[in-house]
């Protein structure tokens, strides 16, 4: 009766929430297909490999981010094609993500694959990128342990300080102290930080700390900060810590509709010209995606239709914020526009309401909370209907957490 109840509210979210916010979720977007089987013909092909920096890993240029993905056959799909790097994160599906690899890794020889997880420090002020007193060695330690149970693994490849948006966040003491500790006990080979705010900043801080192995940065072609960018992950690269890039997609789609898609293997492509950036975590969530992504395993060469499709790209508004910022000032209200906008792109690019959810509820916001201002004050550098944006997405702040999930 209870699993019955829940497919019902499921159902129901999905024809009235989902339908009143304009998005089409069918089985492809919910990570479920009928194909489960990848012919052995396949699997075989030349796949490119680069090396994560001073680690030492050698990896495919593609690899696979499991935020998104809830279905442990397309997992095991991806490790049967070749891909090695697992990402998830100790927060992803409120804790389910992590148990489902632990369960799926349990079939697998552990020297087949490497796995990172990421632990978000409580008490982090989204506005500035600085820590309160609540962020403690003990906190950053405690979750991580309650990840690596999930995970029932003896260690993590890569252990990421994540999504951090500044210098002083990426050089937080406690963290870096319990982080430093958990490598020395060989819970983690290796250190990282992530960031998708403030990139450069936080890289730049990362080479500094003289403590991080490996970035995780948010790199696309629609960011306006792409000349800064590349010369952050440059600084990065000959210091020896390893990049992967993350949000590739820039969001997906241009249009909250989902009927103009950015071209999956343009934009891949796109991220992997540079040759200081190591691989790329790619959320795939179908087999449909597997392939896409997979397909550019054995040449990045870019055709000219991929090149065209970059070059109009660039100049068009994608459901992905740049995080330049400039429009927290420009707010009456102080909102957190940047995680707003953030929470946009997981609604409408990538159906994920669960994690939308997630970032509202911790944002602490009202349903529409721009609704009584006569006019909106932020100019965004992007051209996005900020107001509008947050109108449409606030509205799931109401929405029982049970109903999506």
């Amino acid at each position: 009766m209870e699993k019955q109840s829940k497919l019902n509210r499921r159902g129901f979210l999905r024809s009235s929430v989902i339908g009143a916010t304009g998005i089409v979720v069918g089985q492809n977007a919910l990570g479920r297909t009928a194909k489960t089987n990848i012919p052995e013909e396949e699997k075989k092909g030349k796949i490119i490999y680069r090396t994560l920096g001073k680690t030492g890993i050698k990896l495919p240029v593609v690899n696979m981010g499991v935020m998104r993905a809830d279905n442990p056959n397309l997992v095991r799909a991806a490790l049967d094609k070749g891909i090695t790097h697992l990402d998830t994160a100790h927060g992803y599906q409120e804790g389910r993500n992590e148990e489902m690899l632990g369960k799926l890794l349990a079939d697998y020889p552990r020297d087949s694959y490497t796995i990172a997880t990421k632990i978000h420090q409580p008490g982090m002020d989204r506005k500035t990128g600085l820590y309160s007193d609540e962020a403690t060695e003990e906190s950053f330690i405690n979750m991580f342990e309650i990840s690596m149970k999930r995970l029932d693994l003896e260690y993590v490849d890569i252990l990421f300080h994540h999504a951090v948006g500044s210098r002083e966040g990426t050089l937080h003491k406690p963290t870096l102290n319990a982080m430093e500790k958990i490598k020395k006990s060989g819970k983690a080979k290796f250190l990282g930080v992530s960031t998708h705010s403030k990139e450069p900043e936080v890289i730049r801080a990362a080479v500094d700390s003289g403590v991080y192995d490996v970035v995780l940065v948010a790199y696309n072609f629609n960011q306006d900060n792409v000349e800064e960018m590349n010369s952050a992950i440059e600084k990065a690269a000959k210091a020896g810590l390893g990049v992967i890039a993350m949000k590739t997609m820039a969001g997906g789609f241009y249009d909250k509709e989902r009927q103009h898609p950015v071209n999956t293997k343009a934009a891949l492509k796109w991220a992997l010209q540079n040759p200081n950036v190591h691989t790329a975590i790619p959320g795939f969530t179908s087999f449909d995606h597997l392939e896409e992504s997979f397909g550019i395993m054995e040449n990045l060469e870019m055709t000219d239709e991929e090149k065209e499709h970059i070059k109009k790209g660039e100049s068009l508004a994608s459901l992905y914020c740049k995080g330049c910022r400039e429009c927290v000032e420009q707010c009456t209200k102080a909102l957190p526009v940047p995680d707003l906008m953030r929470a946009y792109m997981y609604t409408y690019g990538y159906s994920n309401l669960e994690k939308a959810h997630q970032l509202l509820v911790s944002l602490d916001v009202s349903e529409n909370p721009c609704a009584d201002c006569r006019e909106c004050t932020v100019n965004c550098t992007s051209g996005f209907n900020v107001a509008e944006k947050i109108k449409n997405v606030s509205r799931l702040v109401n929405v029982p957490e049970d109903f999506i999930t």
